[in-house]
Formats: C-alpha cells, structure tokens, sequence
C-alpha cells in the first residue's frame, strides 16, 4: 500500500514539476521518497520531509537528499520536526 502511495506521489509530482519547482527539486524528492519507502510513517510525512530537506539544500547540490542529509544534521532534525517524523 506504502509503495502505490509513494508511486502516485512521484508521479503527482512530475505532473506539478515545473508550477513547484524546476526538475532537479522533482527529481531528488522523487529518489527521497523512494528511498524512505520503508519508513513506518505516513507517506505524507515522507513528502513533507523530503520537500523541507529539498528547500534547505542549494540548488547547485549534486548530491541527493539521501546523502545530504547525512551531513547536515541540523537541517535534518529540523525537517523531521516540521514533517512530524519524530
């Protein structure tokens, strides 16, 4: 069920991509959800956490929000709290 939510979300967002943010933003949101899909919370939690590590990176970042999020542990707790992650 998690993974049909996540899929439709992805796809959700490649239709709405160039209204909320240019094609790298849709494109690293989509690998965030698809890499936390098997997280044990709500797929709109996922979405809101994805798209608030997203905000805070630079658009010049080539790496993903993944590994990223490994560095910046600051930026990291701040999105768990604002997506209600934890």
């Amino acid at each position: 069920m998690r993974y049909g939510i996540a899929i439709s979300m992805i796809a959700f967002f490649g239709l709405i991509g160039t209204a909320w943010g240019d094609s790298d933003d849709v494109k690293w949101i989509a690998q965030c959800l698809k890499d936390n899909q098997a997280a044990k919370v709500d797929a709109s939690v996922i979405q809101k956490y994805c798209a608030c590590m997203n905000d805070k990176m630079s658009s010049n970042e080539t790496r993903s929000i993944t590994q990223w999020e490994k560095t910046h542990v600051t930026e990291r707790e701040a999105c768990d709290k604002e997506a209600g992650w934890k």
